[in-house]
């Protein structure tokens, strides 16, 4: 009986549903996090009785039936979240669709709305850093900011610039390096708040002067995701769940009075 199969195939795409909503939710509180929802098609037909029309005469339409369903994607929202006042001269939010650049350990350059930053001292000289000690990047470099620092000030052109303690002038240090992509919704989620370019996403393109957004210093972008609207989710998909769940159990006891038939 189709029935059985058609309905397991829609609760294990309703148990994929529950499980990326759970995520979405999850990660209500965290900095820079890009909500996620599944997409679905429904499988292949089989045509039990096709058309026969000749001259207006005839059955016009198809006699088919489906297999079900199957989950063919993950899409990521980037629609921009709240920027939340933190009064932290190290945190970032992007005002825009750019991306903070940091260099991990192997030399790879990842990319992030996450712009809490941290200092880390290496031989007297300061460096902003990721929390894992991921690398800033500033004009294609890393970020290092030297020695005695007392302020540090970033422009929203990302124009990094710190005073030194006993010092009056503002040296400049470089321009933060933002980057752009025609498909974000292509990159890889690789955990850690970084995302990784692909084929679908396409090359990074490094956007100056505001072209990716204006940075906003002593504030964090919040996640996107809306408890609200999750929570309508999962109650659709748990709704969803229970029907197919509903459709087996049907199919079930029509199975059983066939086996009955003779009794």
């Amino acid at each position: 009986m189709r029935a059985l199969w058609t309905a397991a195939s829609g609760m294990k795409a309703q148990q994929l549903n529950v499980d990326t909503i759970a995520n979405n939710m999850a990660n209500v509180n965290t900095t820079g996090y890009k909500k996620q929802r599944v997409e679905f098609k429904d499988l292949l037909y089989e045509t039990l009785s096709r058309t026969n029309l000749d001259q207006g005469q005839g059955k016009p339409v198809n006699l088919e039936v489906g297999h079900g369903v199957m989950p063919t994607a993950t899409t990521r929202s980037f629609t921009k979240g709240n920027l939340e006042q933190t009064n932290n001269d190290l945190d970032f939010a992007i005002d825009g669709d750019g991306f903070f650049v940091v260099r991990d350990e192997n030399d790879n350059l990842l990319y992030t709305k996450d712009g809490s930053f941290k200092l880390s001292v290496e031989d007297e000289e300061a460096r902003l850093v990721t929390s894992d000690g991921y690398y800033l990047q500033a004009d294609g470099a890393d970020v290092e900011l030297g020695s005695d620092i007392e302020e540090i000030n970033v422009s929203d052109l990302g124009i990094i610039t710190v005073r030194r303690k006993g010092e009056e002038d503002i040296e400049e240090i470089g321009q933060l390096t933002l980057a752009r992509f025609v498909n974000p919704a292509g990159l890889e989620s690789i955990g850690k708040n970084l995302l990784r370019p692909t084929a679908a996403s396409g090359e990074a393109i490094e956007a100056f002067e505001g072209e990716a957004g204006s940075i906003v210093q002593g504030f964090l972008e919040t996640s996107n995701v809306q408890i609200v609207e999750e929570m309508i989710k999962l109650i659709t998909a748990q709704r969803a769940y229970e029907i197919n769940s509903k459709s087996i159990q049907t199919a079930d006891q029509m199975l059983e009075q066939a086996n009955n038939l003779r009794r």
